[in-house]
């Protein structure tokens, strides 16, 4: 069962109405809209420029420029890892590698059965339990293989 609403325009120009009263209230709205369907359609992307009386190109380049909106549904499960220089340090790049083998997918990308998306991120604030992840919400610290296995079994991989 899905956590989020199927696209549709009615909804995307609801979620603009709730934002126009904003002071530069694009990032609000694709924030919105992803949260609502779980990510930025294509579609959406006319509604929105519309709404704000701005490009389509303006509307999507901010969506392709910041790593956090997906212009495709996530997985089932999603896992982030940190890439930062702090879990770099503790042998993050190695468990990067790890985590890639064992969810059976790379960095950036959604495995075919739509069960897991691997995304790097730059802190999750666990400096001090370096290296980290995120794993659908929850932090993990201190992550070892052993960890990224059990994460890896977690997510039904």
């Amino acid at each position: 069962m899905s956590r989020h609403e199927p696209f549709s325009v009615a909804r995307t120009e609801e979620l603009v109405a709730q934002h126009l009263h904003l002071e530069g209230p694009l990032l609000p709205i694709l924030h919105a809209v992803q949260e609502v369907f779980g990510f930025v359609p294509e579609a959406a992307v006319p509604v929105v420029a519309s709404g704000l009386n701005v490009s389509r190109a303006d509307v999507h380049g901010v969506v392709t420029f910041y790593e956090d909106f997906h212009q495709k549904p996530d997985g089932e499960h999603v896992v982030k890892i940190c890439r930062a220089e702090a879990c770099q340090s503790m042998g993050g790049e190695e468990l990067a590698a790890h985590a890639e083998r064992c969810l059976g997918v790379s960095f950036g990308q959604t495995s075919a059965d739509g069960q897991v998306t691997l995304e790097k991120v730059f802190c999750l604030g666990l400096c001090a339990t370096a290296p980290a992840a995120m794993v659908n919400g929850d932090l993990r610290g201190r992550l070892s293989r052993a960890g990224v296995e059990a994460i890896a079994r977690e997510v039904g991989r």
